[in-house]
């Protein structure tokens, strides 16, 4: 009796260390995500005020209605209503697309060296991608400050070797903001493209050429379909911190270049319109999430389709 009482006893206690396993992502999640998202969520619908904090609170108490809750949808209207706002979402959008596709064109041939390179080779090769890391980013954006200017390294080297007869115009540029962005979430594609193709079965490419089809069909049949779950991660990867990326437009783009980051910023600490900012990064995360939640059910139908 005491035998199955003891067994009883540590199988409760194993499934009770389960659950507070499962239990810590979902409180990381609760107090890291959640609880700042209500937060902005709150401030959203409230109206500026000239106060500390700068927002009506949700909660107002008065003699004559005692305690009620106040909510506006005026700031969400005032995106609609100001063209600036859309202007701003859509050049976010596309710069955050063009540098993703970039990035996809350049860091897909770079994982797919590694991932087929020698052991103590791709040990070294995955250390320079992830050498970068070790280095301040604002650092690195200030070091491309440096080469990209009127009179920096890339306009130096090209007028020395005769190849430009003046300096280009490169820095507070829309092209110096596609070169930051590039360079800094270039590790973010290459890191999970590399992780599957890593995994990719060789001997379906060696078979596929044992039956006479040439490289570029063994590639488009077999290694690119493979590599989706990859491919699709890595853009993610790069495309949702880039649309939101505020220190690299900042720092290399020019007065023209609007992305969400920039302007979250001047809404929040230059005109103290904490209501509008929060207005704005709420819609901003629709715009993210939902496209990520649609994928998400689609692939888990998948799943379930094939099993």
């Amino acid at each position: 009796m005491s035998t199955v009482l003891t067994s009883m006893d540590a199988t409760f206690r194993e499934r009770l260390w389960k659950k507070f396993i499962v239990f810590i992502p979902y409180l990381w999640l609760l107090l890291f995500f959640l609880t700042p998202f209500l937060i902005v969520l709150k401030i959203s619908f409230a109206d500026p005020l000239v106060a500390q904090p700068p927002f009506t609170p949700l909660f107002q108490k008065s003699v004559e209605t005692g305690l009620s809750i106040y909510t506006t949808f005026d700031n969400y209207l005032y995106l609609f209503q100001d063209s600036l706002y859309l202007v701003t979402y859509i050049n976010s959008v596309k710069l955050a697309f063009i540098s993703t596709c970039f990035c996809l064109m350049i860091g897909y041939p770079i994982a797919y060296g590694i991932a087929r390179s020698p052991q103590p080779t791709r040990n070294i090769l995955l250390l320079m991608v992830v050498v970068p890391f070790w280095i301040s980013f604002l650092l690195r954006v200030y070091a491309w400050m440096g080469i990209l200017k009127t009179k920096g390294l890339l306009n130096g080297f090209l007028l020395w070797a005769g190849i430009i007869d003046q300096p280009l115009e490169l820095l507070y540029t829309d092209t110096a903001v596609y070169i930051g962005m590039i360079y800094s979430y270039l590790p973010f594609m290459i890191l999970p493209l590399y992780a599957n193709l890593e995994k990719l079965d060789i001997r379906l490419l060696e078979a596929a050429a044992d039956l006479g089809a040439r490289p570029w069909k063994v590639f488009k049949d077999i290694t690119f379909p493979l590599s989706i779950p990859g491919v699709i991660a890595g853009c993610l990867l790069v495309f949702i911190p880039a649309i939101g990326e505020y220190v690299i437009p900042a720092l290399l783009g020019g007065a023209d270049t609007l992305m969400i980051g920039r302007l979250l910023f001047d809404e929040f600490f230059l005109n103290r319109d904490w209501p509008v900012a929060s207005a704005v990064a709420i819609v901003l995360l629709m715009l993210l999430v939902l496209p990520i939640v649609y994928f998400q059910k689609r692939q888990n139908q998948e799943l379930l389709e094939q099993q």
